[in-house]
Formats: structure tokens, sequence, C-alpha cells
């Protein structure tokens, strides 16, 4: 039999926040038509209270004690929107141990604690959904669980960090410099004053160990993930892509080999033009799953902002509540299945490459790059010296190498030999080429 109405309880109400109140407060009564479901937001925990609210709720909501919602017992779910993996862990936790479901965006949190917390989960019977989490309002997470739930994963491919493919974008189609492009991104407000954990990859490939979590039913450490950020990106790397066919976006890479290792890593990429996901712009997200059985599937939409996470946060609390309903009987909220898995080495892994060295313009440049390349068994298809136009007669140049598929452990010791001669000014960069077929 259902209860009347379901208390939430709120932990962080900023943009997120009042993004849930607000949709709870226009479309409860088709919420409610549609799934039987009534719910309200009881506790609201907050930093400080004299800080200016959303109108409209009264103000005998809010506490600065998070453990008043959590212990309330009127509060039948729990909604973690604070951000971090310190005190936010402390809530879901806490919520966990005292049986009641959880809802959460915080893709950090699950991607570096979800161990801890889905040990909790099980051992409780309480459930943690998290759909913010990954890209935004689509419902990405939804679909691994339900949809995919006949299929072996073969491969997912995301482009789901907003504020690196909105940079990217300007950098391609407006020509913009990196740091020029991240000041407009912030200036929109598609960038936090600390951008770090968008531009350096880290936010993009917390969201990909989620859905290699879903798909391959173990949890990961994320000190085994690759990641890369698009820092080092320049208009070279991007009009050389566009000289091959291809564009440079921030690509989070999840592959099953047929050993059974996991391939899982993010890093800027060139990606075929001809490919859907490089037609992904601005602060959009696209996923694309490989199923054994349904063949591949494209998932696009907002993949951040205010409206599209709490459309997913306000989906999760429904199923929370159907949870409720049918003690237990609907837990849909992940649970690993499997006691340990591989995750491959990345230097295991292979594709094709390209790489820009800075150099000083001297004679045999090329060459002495290329006899080392070579020494290695590592194939060359191309080579570029672009002339910088504002500087043509400049010491310093740009020298790219496009290379045939290899080990990355294998290039990577030897651009290590590389970087110690005496033309080269600094760390190479290296893009990987993919074919996403």
């Amino acid at each position: 039999m259902m209860n009347n109405t379901l208390g939430i309880g709120l932990a962080g109400f900023g943009t997120v926040g009042t993004g849930v109140w607000e949709t709870l407060e226009k479309n409860l009564n088709l919420i409610s038509q549609r799934t039987g479901v009534q719910v309200e937001i009881r506790r609201i925990a907050v930093k400080d209270l004299s800080k200016s609210r959303l109108k409209g709720v009264p103000s005998d909501r809010f506490t600065t004690e998070w453990l008043e919602v959590v212990n309330d017992p009127k509060v039948d779910i729990v909604v973690e929107l604070i951000g971090g993996t310190s005190t936010a862990y402390d809530i879901v936790a806490a919520a966990l141990r005292s049986g009641k479901p959880v809802v959460t965006g915080n893709k950090a949190l699950l991607a570096e604690r979800g161990q801890a917390l889905f040990k909790l989960s099980h051992e409780h019977h309480a459930a943690i959904h998290f759909e913010a989490a990954v890209a935004g309002g689509i419902p990405i997470i939804k679909a691994m669980q339900e949809s995919f739930v006949g299929n072996n994963i073969e491969c997912i491919n995301g482009i789901i960090n907003g504020t690196s493919n909105y940079i990217l974008q300007r950098m391609t189609e407006a020509g913009l410099g990196y740091e020029e492009a991240l000041g407009e991104a912030q200036q929109l407000g598609y960038a936090e004053a600390d951008p770090t954990l968008d531009v350096n990859g880290w936010d993009a490939a917390h969201k990909a160990i989620l859905l290699a979590s879903l798909a391959y039913g173990f949890t990961i450490d994320p000190e085994k993930v690759y990641v890369r950020g698009i820092e080092r990106v320049r208009g070279t790397d991007i009009e050389f892509a566009k000289r091959l066919g291809y564009v440079v976006k921030l690509l989070c890479v999840v592959r099953e080999h047929t050993d059974g290792t996991i391939e899982l890593r993010t890093q800027p990429s060139f990606i075929p033009g001809s490919h859907v996901l490089s037609s992904v712009h601005g602060v959009f997200n696209a996923v694309a799953v490989k199923g054994d059985i349904a063949g591949e599937s494209l998932f696009y939409g907002r993949g951040a902002g205010k409206e599209p996470t709490a459309s997913s946060v306000v989906a999760d609390i429904v199923e929370a509540a159907h949870t409720i309903n049918t003690q237990g009987t609907n837990h849909r909220g992940f649970l690993p299945y499997k006691t340990e898995g591989v995750i491959m080495a990345i230097e295991d892994t292979s594709t094709p490459y390209y790489v820009r060295f800075d150099v000083t313009d001297e004679p045999g440049v090329i060459a002495k790059i290329a006899a080392e390349l070579a020494e290695a068994g590592i194939g060359i298809s191309g080579t570029h010296s672009p002339v910088n136009p504002d500087n043509p007669d400049a010491d310093f140049v740009d020298m790219v190498f496009q290379l045939h598929t290899c080990r990355f452990g294998l290039l990577k010791d030897t651009l290590k030999k590389i970087e110690t001669f005496s033309c080269v000014n600094s760390r190479p960069v290296v893009f990987r080429i993919e074919s996403l077929s």
C-alpha cells in the first residue's frame, strides 16, 4: 500500500537545489498523476540562514545542521546536493545507515568513495540513485541500468563535460586561444571561477568511471584511470585536425577487450568529422553506447545547468519513492555485482597519434626525431612544421608528427628519450587519433 506523502530532505539549496524546489512546485500534480507518488520537501540544510532565499520557501524548513535533515522522522528520502567528498560522504553514509534512500548528483563522491557507500547501501537495504551525476538531464544512468540490461557493453564513447566542449568549440570556430575561450566561458557562466576539474579532465573522468562501473559491475579505483585535460590544446592542433578531417574533443573512452580488461581513459582526441560526436557543440553532452545486442545508441542533451540537472534529481526522487512504497522490491540503485575487474594499463592501449614538439629551428631536427621513432619501430605517416604567420622568422617552432598505431607505453618511452634532445624545448603534446568504429 502506498504512503500518502513522502518527505524529502535537501542537503544544499544552491542552483540545483532551488531547481528541484521549482520543478516540484511547477509539476508536482503532473508527477502524481503519472506515478501515484506524492512528495514534499520538508527540511533543507544550508550553510548560512541569513542568505536570501527563493521566494515562497517557508523559513522553518531551513537548518544549518545536516544531521537534523537526516534524522528528521518526517524525512523519508535524503537528497545530497552540496558537492565535495567529505561532508557529502558523511551525509550520504548517515542516511543509508538510517535506512533512507539517497539521491545525489555528486559524481566525484561516487567515483572516489563509492565502494564504501554501495557497501552501506547493500547492508542497510537503502538505494543510492545518481542520474544527475552523469550528463545532467540525459537519462543515461537509467538506460544503463534498465534498457541495456540484456546487453554486454562493448564500448562507451562520451563527450561529457560541457565547459571543455564549449572552450574547444570557440577555439575551433572563432579561432580563440585557450585562455581567451576559457575567459569567455567564465563570463557566460559556463565555467566556474576555478575551472580546474572541468579543464583538467577529472569532471568528465569521474562520470566515465560511473558509467564503466554500471557497464561492467565493479567499483573502479580512480588512480588506475588515465586522465588528461585540454590546457595544452593550441590553435595549431585544431587547425591540423581540421586539415585531416577531424575535430578536437575531450573524449571519454570505455571499452571492453577480448581478454576481459577494461580500457578507461579521458583525454583530448582527434575524432572523425563524419562521426555524430563531432557535431556535439557548446555545453551539450553526448554518450554513444554500443551493446552486443542493441548496437550503437546515442544519448544527447544538456549536460549541466539548473533545469536539466533538477529534472534528473526529481526523476530519482520518484524512483526512490517507488522503492519505499514497494518495500525495496523496486530497488534500482546500483550495487556492484562483481567483486573485482581489471582496468587495462594505459601503456597497453593502442591508437594512432598526433604529436606536437616545440623545437629550436635548426638543421636536422626532423631527421633526429624521426630516427628515434624509427629505432623504436613507430611508423610515421606524416610530418609538418606550420609557420606562425605572426612571427615567420621565429627560432622556436612547432613540429608535428602523425604516427601509426602503436602501444602507448612504447610511445611514452620513446618520447622521454626525445625530450632529452637539446633541440626539444618542452614536453611533447600527444593527441589520440580515434576511429570510433
